[in-house]
């Protein structure tokens, strides 16, 4: 498939910039994979496409203010980007500035810390704060910005620090929310539970390169980014029991969906699902059949991007683009502080 295949027409006035008052209160579109059917409803309805022994699994990790600003010790001004935390001191990060900084240049960020770019990997700079008397993240927590995607075309704001964050992140280190899950409150979630249906979690640190855009007109060609995702024994058992009872997985978010996956490829069919810790880079598009996932709840994504490709191997390309289509027809609020879908998934793959 060509890269042209995934876009479609989308007016600026769509593009959600800020969250609903309320975390429930957003649309919801559900998208039957194999009809291609599309029903227009309410968040708060999710619950009624849920069945008792289902399980839900939510993406547990926490953003971290990751944008930072300063000036190389030469005086030119920078703005730096976290991808990674490598350890207590130690980063890996997108730069930009007039001129790369080389390699053994000092940077000085504001509250008057300071940091050596120790090296290079492709795009992204290896910076160390070895000389701070804090960790990285306690230095971030105290100047840092929240790294609102580059659609959000206003300055973060505080409100930010907690509405792009899910209510149940617990593990920093993504630079971007998981935000299918940006629409659960607890008491929605405690709603789910007294329903029958499990809950569990993956980790998942969402990295930047999430906003990358796709360069290869063939999309078998486009290379992913990676990052690091993981899952408990805990979590493996839930879905084995779920699977042998019937019941359907229900992922919350690409990113599960990407985690639930990774860690099935693993081994040879769901009885063998065990715990899984590892940097994945599973680049899902038409023609993948999925393992794990029967369900799942997801924002809507921007045109030609790789997130809107796994929807289209998860309901079917057709349906898929219908469904944006009709999104946009019937003005959803796009992206990240956007509306949902509940979709279910398609059978049998497309060919590719």
């Amino acid at each position: 498939m060509r890269l042209k295949d995934f876009d479609f027409e989308l007016p600026k006035e769509l593009i959600a910039q800020y969250p609903c008052r309320e975390r429930t209160s957003c649309r919801l579109l559900c998208l039957d994979g194999n009809s291609g059917g599309v029903t227009d409803a309410v968040f708060t309805s999710l619950i009624d496409y849920l069945n008792p022994g289902d399980l839900m699994v939510f993406n547990d990790t926490r953003v971290i203010p990751a944008r930072i600003f300063g000036a190389k010790s030469t005086g030119g001004a920078i703005e730096l980007l976290v991808e990674r935390l490598v350890s207590q001191q130690n980063i890996l990060a997108h730069i930009r500035s007039s001129r790369a900084p080389k390699v053994g240049s000092r940077l000085v960020f504001d509250g008057g810390y300071e940091a050596c770019v120790t090296g290079r990997q492709d795009d992204l700079f290896e910076v160390s704060f070895a000389d701070a008397a804090k960790p990285v993240l306690d230095i971030l927590d105290e100047i840092g910005h929240v790294p609102l995607p580059p659609y959000i075309v206003r300055p973060d704001q505080k409100a930010d620090r907690d509405d792009y964050q899910t209510v149940y992140g617990k593990n920093p280190g993504a630079v971007a929310a998981p935000t299918a899950g940006l629409h659960f409150d607890l008491p929605y979630m405690e709603r789910i539970r007294e329903k029958g249906i499990n809950t569990a979690f993956v980790t998942l640190h969402v990295g930047a390169g999430t906003f990358q855009p796709v360069k290869t007109e063939n999309i078998e060609e486009h290379h992913m980014h990676s990052e690091y995702a993981c899952m408990s024994e805990n979590t493996a058992r839930l879905i084995r029991e779920t699977k042998a009872s019937g019941g359907r997985v229900v992922a919350v978010g690409t990113t599960s969906v990407r985690t639930l996956e990774s860690a099935a490829g693993k081994c040879e069919n769901i009885e063998e699902l065990g715990e899984y810790s590892d940097f994945t880079d599973i680049f899902i598009y038409p023609g993948y059949k999925f393992k794990v996932v029967d369900a799942m709840v997801t924002n809507f994504h921007l045109p030609q991007s790789t997130l809107i490709m796994l929807v289209s191997a998860f309901a079917g390309y057709r349906h898929t683009m219908d469904a944006y289509n009709h999104a946009v027809a019937q003005k959803y609020r796009f992206f990240s502080y956007g509306d949902a879908m509940f979709v279910t998934r398609k059978d049998s793959p497309d060919e590719i």
